[in-house]
């Protein structure tokens, strides 16, 4: 039971989807889209970024917030990137395999191409991308797809390159590795036609369900990100970037909605008590010379306790806006932006080894009444003043209303401020990259794959998989080798459809859950495994034994494991021996149990034999000896 109408809250919500496709080159230039490790690389080098303006001579806010603090960036590279990643020449012209496979998307989506492709440059200056922008082309509008709510608008969608992944932090410097950086991606945006936390979640479902039918994505963690926009009537539009997981996309909306909720009830609190902020910035270093306090003594050593006074704002600091997050978190928020770690406020003191007597002094020393609050920041002094003055910006925006901003999911379904959200000063055109043409005839040339939920329901009335079976085989990212496996096997009567499903959708993950690392696992691995079935060189049983094996180990050949675990090619003469005498040694048995004795025996025989022997040859062996038996008296 939702807690909220979202309907009656005026809720307004919207997706974006980043999808990396699975093209061998990246966007701009040729090198592969491969993930390295980080210790494969062999050069590294470094840049600061900077605000700059744009054709109208303006300068993005996000951007400037992003630079107030002078960062080092520090570039990992590899044998597999060059000097487009570096920004140190120019890009060449865009993929024509990522633009089909974008165009390929659109198409599924019932978009409409532009006539032309134009690539634009979009200001980023988080360190994320060594030039300090984003390239992205706007290619196709104006799509659609059916929901339990009704029509959901796809509004754009627009091919970009990833950005560099982020490593560490080390002081004010952050190191990224360029291996991601320039793999294409995709970025879906909706209307914002979203109704709630479960239309939000089924959306997205929706969205990726189209994306992974293409076959033509990359899988995995980091692969796909959604970002959330949400508003409510009386709120203002959020961006939530960076959420991973479905599961966590309906709490995003849930807890959105909860944070402008309480953010507008706190607002209206402190508007009927007459609250306001002051501007002055005051210095509190010389109250806390001789304080007990570790973190207080750390920020004399470094030069500056600085304090805040925002007044009738006492008691509303510390108000829970999200579960585990109050209005001081987010004061704490735009504070960090400054390089600081954080802050502290009277609704929390004392604390932290500060006393009584010193948030007293505190008070009286900057005229704060009993009603008022207080925020401090101890840092280095020109930090802790950038610090301040962000809280004091913030405090001002509370009795103003929701500010508009783009947040980072948190793995509890939270959210965390970023930066403000980015205005048209952002985009610019980019002269190093020609345009494309796109014709009808060439978009009604590209080629649509059947959607995983159609192939769902082929591979169940084609090939009798059960309903589940065949969905999690369609959704998988073993598909490709099931259509494969399938195609090689059509004809063969000890490989089947079901055989190939449960050991790539249900063996393959009950491995993984016991321990085993599946992910040594080749497609080659699986197509040994097959093969040996189909020789009938092993049994069904022994595919979890062969499968852990082959994990283990991933350089031995299927006929090397095969020889490693016995499961070498049985002799039926010796099966035949092994069961009349088993048969003969418990005779007594079975006269007393008569057919029924089968299934007791056959445990015996396949503890024996499992793996090498089809465990329904050995059963109708083993049955065809009781019933001799029980005839001959």
């Amino acid at each position: 039971m939702e807690k909220y109408d979202y309907s009656e809250l005026g809720l307004k919500a919207g997706l974006e989807i980043h999808q990396q496709l699975d093209s061998k080159e990246k966007l701009f230039c040729r090198c592969p889209t491969l993930i390295r490790d980080l210790g494969d690389s062999d050069f590294e080098f470094f840049r600061y970024l900077r605000a700059t303006e744009s054709e109208m001579g303006e300068k993005d806010r996000a951007a400037v917030e992003q630079t107030k603090i002078r960062r080092k960036y520090i570039y990992k590279a590899y044998d597999t990137t060059c000097l487009i990643e570096n920004d140190e020449e120019p890009p060449r012209e865009l993929n024509k395999e990522a633009l089909e496979i974008s165009l390929g998307v659109a198409k599924l989506f019932r978009m409409k191409p532009v006539d032309q492709l134009h690539v634009m440059r979009k200001i980023v200056v988080d360190g994320s991308n060594t030039s300090g922008f984003q390239r992205t082309a706007f290619l196709a509008s104006n799509g659609v797809i059916e929901t339990s709510e009704g029509p959901c608008g796809i509004d754009s969608l627009c091919v970009e390159e990833e950005a560099a992944q982020k490593i560490e932090e080390i002081g004010d410097s952050i190191v990224y590795s360029l291996d991601r950086l320039g793999i294409p991606l995709v970025e879906i945006a909706t209307a914002p036609d979203i109704k709630s936390p479960r239309h939000a979640r089924e959306v997205a479902e929706q969205i990726g369900m189209i994306l992974r039918s293409t076959g033509k994505v990359k899988r995995g963690l980091g692969t796909i990100r959604q970002d959330v926009n949400i508003s409510i009537a009386q709120g203002a539009r959020v961006e939530i970037k960076g959420v991973q997981a479905l599961d966590l996309i309906e709490d995003i909306v849930r807890r959105e909605v909860e944070r402008q909720l309480n953010l507008l009830f706190i607002r209206q609190e402190l508007l009927e008590r007459g609250a306001f902020v002051c501007e002055e910035i005051y210095d509190a270093t010389g109250l806390f010379m001789d304080t007990k306090s570790k973190v207080l003594q750390k920020g004399v050593k470094k030069g500056a306790i600085l304090a805040a006074l925002l007044r009738k704002f006492n008691g509303l600091v510390g108000k829970e806006v999200q579960p585990g997050r109050r209005l001081g978190t987010e004061f704490s928020d735009r504070a960090k932006t400054a390089g600081v770690g954080g802050l502290f406020h009277t609704d929390e003191l004392p604390n932290y080894g500060i006393t009584e007597k010193e948030v007293q002094a505190l008070r009286d020393a900057i005229g704060a009444g009993p009603e008022d609050a207080v925020i401090m920041v101890a840092d280095e002094p020109e930090k802790s003043r950038l610090a301040i003055e962000a809280v004091i910006l913030r405090a001002k925006e509370v009795l103003e209303g929701i500010p508009e901003e783009t947040r980072r999911a948190l793995p509890d379904g939270n959210t965390a401020y970023m930066r403000p959200l980015p205005g048209a000063a952002r985009m610019y055109p980019e002269t190093d990259v020609p345009q494309i043409e796109i014709s009808q005839e060439y978009f009604d040339s590209i080629e649509t794959p059947e959607l995983l939920t159609e192939r769902a329901k082929r591979f169940a009335t084609e090939y009798g998989l059960n309903r589940e079976l065949s969905e999690k085989v369609a959704y998988s990212k073993h598909l490709p080798l099931f259509e494969s496996l399938l195609e090689s096997y059509r004809k063969d009567a000890n490989v089947n459809a079901t055989l190939i499903a449960r050991t790539l959708v249900g063996i393959v993950p009950e491995l993984r859950r016991s321990g085993v690392d599946t992910e040594n696992l080749s497609d080659e691995h699986f197509r040994g495994l097959f093969a040996a079935i189909s020789n009938q060189e092993i049994a069904k049983e022994a595919v979890q034994d062969l499968l852990t094996a082959l994990a283990k180990e991933p350089n031995l050949s299927t006929q090397e494991a095969i020889s490693q675990l016995g499961l070498s090619a049985f002799d039926p003469a010796e099966i035949e021996t092994f069961i009349k005498n088993l048969v003969r040694e418990r005779g007594d048995f079975i006269i007393e149990k008569g057919p029924a004795a089968l299934g007791p025996l056959m445990g015996i025989v396949m503890q024996e034999y499992r793996g090498t022997v089809d465990g329904k040859i050995l059963s109708q062996m083993l049955k065809t000896e009781i019933d001799n038996f029980i005839t001959q008296g």
